[in-house]
């Protein structure tokens, strides 16, 4: 055993805070998280990753780490100028270059994530009925609080408005 004490650094990690996931300063379950798993590029409509710029990429990754810090509903009650940052369609749209994936369950929300000027992030969510059902076979519940990501979307091609 040392006799040696650092007091220093003892003080310092007495300073620091303890998080946990139980305190009510925690806002991680309210937090929106975005899915990949159903990504779709639709050739000459949508677009991939390798498809934008290092720049656009970075400004997306940005938008992620942003719009995570909330939840969906926060988002929804926000503008990106006259636009909703966010915005559930609900079905999916007529006016649209997309063809509807048949990968896709029939009873989701669809909706978008607005990032600047004709970009847009196209997905959908889990209905409200849904929420913290557990799913018959995994026993996983579903999250009404996650936006699957479907399209990158740069020229407003999804739900045409005629703009």
């Amino acid at each position: 055993m040392s006799n040696f004490k650092n007091t220093k650094k003892k003080s310092f990690l007495d300073s620091i805070s303890i998080i946990s996931l139980d305190s009510g300063d925690n806002n991680l379950t309210g937090r929106c998280k975005f899915n990949f798993g159903y990504f779709d590029v639709q050739n000459g409509i949508s677009q991939g990753f390798e498809d934008w710029s290092h720049d656009e990429l970075i400004k997306l990754l940005n938008k992620f780490k942003n719009y995570s810090k909330s939840s969906l509903e926060y988002w929804k009650n926000q503008k990106a100028g006259s636009y909703p940052v966010f915005t559930v369609y609900e079905c999916f749209p007529v006016s649209t270059d997309f063809a509807k994936p048949k990968h896709i369950p029939h009873q989701v929300l669809w909706a978008r994530f607005h990032l600047e000027n004709r970009v847009r992030l196209i997905g959908f969510v889990i209905p409200d009925e849904y929420k913290d059902k557990a799913h018959p076979k995994t026993a996983h519940k579903f999250d009404t609080n996650t936006f699957y990501v479907v399209y990158l979307d740069k020229e407003h091609r999804f739900y045409k408005t005629g703009e």
